[in-house]
């Protein structure tokens, strides 16, 4: 059987998940013991997120890039300890606003709209990604 690897174009939204997906592939791969990431900061400002929190953020991230997304019950299911009731009171109420304005805006420009904020996260997350990595390295006397 013969497996095709198609190229893809630099921006296209799959190009920018693969690379997403190796980018945090190789993070776990590097990063052994991700406790050591608990007490480092990745900014110096006090209350930032530490390193061990975008770390298993960047993980959940690549699962659902990687296998898709929970269906809509199985995720609330799965955050029911998490005050769910406040957050779907808020986001209800967020959600009918924000439907009456996409409403308003044709099919093409909702999707341009949502195509580019999904490229521009993906590619945030996976410098935040290689940053984790890096600092990881330091920290370990592992830098390169």
């Amino acid at each position: 059987m013969q497996v095709l690897t198609k190229r893809y174009p630099k921006n296209c939204l799959l190009n920018v998940m693969e690379r997403y997906s190796a980018v945090v592939q190789n993070m776990e791969q590097v990063v052994m013991f991700p406790s050591l990431l608990q007490d480092v900061q990745l900014n110096a400002q006090a209350g930032a997120p530490s390193l061990y929190n975008y770390f298993t953020m960047l993980k959940a991230i690549r699962t659902d890039v990687d296998h898709g997304l929970l269906p809509r019950e199985e995720c609330q299911v799965k955050v029911v300890g998490d005050k769910i009731n406040v957050a779907e009171n808020e986001a209800a109420e967020t959600e009918e606003g924000e439907e009456e304005v996409l409403g308003q805006l044709d099919l093409e420009t909702q999707f341009h709209l949502h195509y580019t904020s999904l490229h521009n996260i993906l590619t945030h997350l996976t410098l935040k990604a290689e940053e984790v990595t890096r600092i990881y390295q330091e920290v370990t006397g592992q830098a390169v």
